[in-house]
């Protein structure tokens, strides 16, 4: 297996890479990264002298540089992790999320189609959907609409719609997965986890929107992806899988949990106005998954493998033992 991860050297996209990379089956690995703000090349520092890993420095809206990756490793898969993520920024600044989730992602596949690739799959979100009432039982299926509400989340639906168009007019052989919040180390300072980890370290105010009640499930980066693997290696062509754990908790309450690990006091936090759009709740229903290739979460460990995220946290506050 020859492996194409384009923003690999990201949160979720660097776990899937160290994962892979313990496969004696990859015969080489090429992490293609833009190197923006998100990005953290000590995330690969497990598997930078490892001979099959190779880096390119490079942005998937650009042709040149996707095709020059591409023609010095000529990959049978290709795994689209690249994208702009956070979605105050897309409110502020849409464009670059349009270039980067939509335009990026059609040059991904022109190139996979012109080099020929076994795979190319789609690292997708659960916000695609939009959001469920917050005293409700629902969950999304892959059938569900997408209504996206923000900028990022429209730019992914987009991109998602356009991977769908491919399979269907070239034959691209294609997959599609959609995941809940991720959590563990190595992740950026700007999701609420390690801001919350870092600005009560610090004694500084955590900024939480409206009255918090926003829910959200969770999964660790590391089992979403032991999913994507497999997805890659038996998913079938076309089809849109949901990556969850069911473990669903609200944003105060999540904070709440976080101070009490850290043992800092809850006048810490700072309730502010609620963003334009902001989703109520998110929850997969992730039995495709589990029917057809055999993987499910539980998200029973969730308190242990939160401690184990925030000793470890990517933030630049001194490390604190729980």
């Amino acid at each position: 297996m020859r492996l194409f991860v384009t923003g690999g050297a990201g949160f979720i996209g660097s776990a899937f890479v160290r994962r892979m990379m313990e496969r004696d089956d990859v015969e080489a690995l090429m992490v293609f990264d833009a190197l923006t703000y998100a990005a953290d090349m000590a995330r690969l520092e497990s598997v930078r002298d490892d001979k099959r890993f190779t880096f390119f420095k490079g942005d998937i809206r650009s042709r040149r540089d996707v095709g020059n990756a591409l023609s010095s490793l000529h990959p049978d898969i290709i795994v689209n992790f690249a994208a702009e993520s956070h979605v105050d920024r897309s409110i502020a600044s849409p464009s670059i999320f349009i270039e980067t989730n939509v335009l990026g992602t059609g040059v991904l596949m022109d190139a996979a189609l012109e080099a020929g690739v076994r795979r190319f799959h789609q690292v997708s979100t659960d916000e695609v959907y939009g959001d469920l009432p917050i005293d409700s039982d629902e969950r999304f299926s892959e059938g569900s609409p997408l209504q996206p509400s923000s900028p990022y989340s429209a730019s992914k639906a987009s991109a998602d719609l356009l991977v769908l168009s491919y399979v269907r007019t070239y034959g691209l052989d294609a997959t599609i997965s959609r995941c809940t919040n991720n959590y563990g180390p190595w992740q950026h300072e700007e999701k609420l986890i390690p801001l919350t980890v870092s600005r009560a370290l610090k004694g500084e105010c955590i900024p939480v929107y409206g009255d918090g009640s926003n829910v959200r499930e969770w999964i660790h980066a590391d089992d979403h992806s032991a999913a994507l693997e497999a997805i890659i290696r038996r998913g079938r062509k076309g089809e849109i899988y949901n990556i969850g754990s069911g473990m669903e908790i609200s944003n105060i309450a999540l904070i709440r949990m976080i101070l009490r690990m850290l043992g800092r006091s809850e006048e810490l936090i700072s309730f502010v106005p609620d963003r334009p759009g902001h989703d109520r709740r998110y929850a997969l229903d992730s039995g495709k998954l589990q029917q057809e290739l055999g993987i499910s979460f539980s998200g029973c460990d969730f308190d242990k493998r939160l401690r184990e995220a925030i000793s470890s946290c990517s933030c630049k506050t001194s490390p604190t033992s729980l």
